[in-house]
């Protein structure tokens, strides 16, 4: 089946639409850089459309009603948003579901060093990377360091043209030829992607009595690093203890082509599908069901610990909203989530001509063709996947059809060459049918990944049209 190129279905009206949605997603991921950064924004976005922090209506015992706003962020890094339908949520919900972490690298708990007069921040590469990819990059330095009295100091750095940036060293080419013959995963091993932060010893003042002369002189790259981490942020070296720092490539994302058709810029996967969908409910109207954006935290590492989506925080908040719309039981809870439909909205692998051996050409996703969905994702046999079922997939052509929304099908490469998974298993366990969609991408997993206006575009439409029409 041939799909035609989204583009040429464009009138002025949808022009105008689609380059002020993509202007304001390119502004939205250069601000949000971790989940911590995503999670404030979206609040502050979402506050001013109305929504009601959940707790807060908990403690006042308020009653919700069709059209109410409500959202629940937890740990800082997940956050869920409802918009109360018209009918009761014992008959479902629609759910849209993103992940708002993204491969990086964190600064480990014992991170600072010097080694022959350089300073060094250890770090510990987050998701799947190739690692060679990120040497000799500018970086930026973004998250939180939690002091022992409990205050918080802000990190970023390397953001503002005023800011130092931060990079990882690689062999200069005249020496390379043994580091060449290595294998790609083994070009630059993980121990290796320690960023520079400093190269100048720190002014030893002979009239500091206080100050030990030959300890700064021992380590006085070491020492000069922590004396402008004191004065700039009254830090520590032993508050790198209770810190999470990440590393991330510094500066804006940008329109990428002559055509400005692109956009590139760190942290798409998976902040595309968390923007479009926040932008999809926020545009759409009291629907008929309760419609539900869930954007989670670590998805790239297997969506684990307490704010992965393979904990309770997303249920626990589904029973509270229930609660507070006067249908709370254990039974509901159940009813409710099973009767439900998502859309594991994550990205696909857009196909690359010049790597097309690992695609197969009539089941890959292409860059300017529309929404993806994937019925399915995991890795050969299809491990670790959920399998929509095809009454599913017929009801979501039917829903895309209603609004005209430009789709095409794909899965991730060809069978036997790799895979990948999301979080749509993962709610599936509840029951309810789940399917992966959302936009293709280039350079995946690089710290620039590469879209197209017109799947972000028709990504957002296909949202809007889901959490309208979609039941089961």
């Amino acid at each position: 089946m041939e799909h035609k190129n989204v583009w040429e279905t464009y009138n002025e009206k949808d022009l105008k639409k689609l380059n002020k949605l993509c202007d304001d997603y390119r502004e939205f991921i250069s601000d949000a850089k971790t989940e911590r950064e995503c999670v404030d924004l979206i609040v502050n976005t979402i506050e001013k459309d109305g929504y009601k922090e959940l707790e807060t209506l908990i403690e006042k015992g308020a009653k919700l009603k069709a059209g109410d706003k409500v959202y629940s962020v937890h740990m800082n890094k997940s956050i869920c948003m409802f918009r109360i339908g018209k009918k009761p949520m014992t008959e479902g919900l629609n759910i849209l579901g993103a992940h708002i972490d993204s491969p990086r690298m964190d600064v480990k708990q014992n991170p600072l060093y010097e080694k022959d007069g350089i300073a060094y921040l250890d770090t510990h590469y987050y998701g799947g990377v190739k690692k060679y990819q990120w040497v000799t990059l500018p970086l930026a330095l973004h998250g939180v360091i939690v002091k022992k009295d409990g205050s918080t100091v802000e990190v970023n750095i390397g953001e503002d043209e005023a800011d130092p940036v931060f990079f990882v060293s690689d062999l200069l080419i005249h020496l390379a030829a043994e580091q060449l013959d290595k294998k790609g995963a083994k070009v630059i091993e993980g121990e290796a992607l320690d960023i520079i932060v400093g190269n100048k010893p720190i002014t030893i003042d002979k009239t500091d009595k206080k100050s030990s002369k030959d300890e700064k002189a021992k380590e006085a790259v070491k020492a000069g690093v922590l004396d402008i981490l004191k004065a700039n942020y009254d830090i520590e070296e032993e508050d790198f203890l209770s810190a999470e720092i990440e590393v991330v490539p510094a500066g804006k994302a940008r329109d990428a082509g002559f055509d400005r058709s692109i956009v590139l810029g760190y942290g798409q996967d998976d902040r595309v599908c968390a923007y479009t969908s926040m932008q999809a409910m926020i545009d759409s109207p009291v629907c008929d069901r309760t419609t539900v954006c869930i954007l989670v935290d670590k998805e790239e590492i297997g969506s684990v610990g307490a704010t992965g989506m393979q904990s309770h925080f997303f249920e626990n908040a589904v029973a509270e909203v229930m609660n507070l719309n006067g249908e709370y039981s254990e039974l509901n809870v159940r009813r409710c989530l099973s009767r439900s439909c998502m859309l594991s909205s994550d990205v696909s692998a857009g196909f690359d001509p010049t790597y097309e051996s690992a695609f197969e050409r009539k089941n890959c996703a292409y860059l300017g063709k529309g929404m993806v969905f994937n019925k399915f994702t995991g890795s050969r046999g299809k491990s670790g996947s959920n399998d929509a079922n095809a009454e599913y997939m017929a009801k979501i052509r039917e829903v895309m059809e209603k609004d005209k929304v430009c789709f095409q099908t794909a899965e991730l490469g060809k069978v036997d060459v790799g895979g990948g998974g999301t979080i749509a298993y993962i709610l599936a366990l509840y029951g309810m049918n789940v399917i992966d969609s959302g936009v293709a991408v280039l350079n995946m997993h690089a710290p620039w990944e590469a879209t197209n206006k017109a799947d972000i575009y028709e990504t957002y439409r296909g949202y809007k049209a889901f959490v309208k029409y979609a039941s089961m």
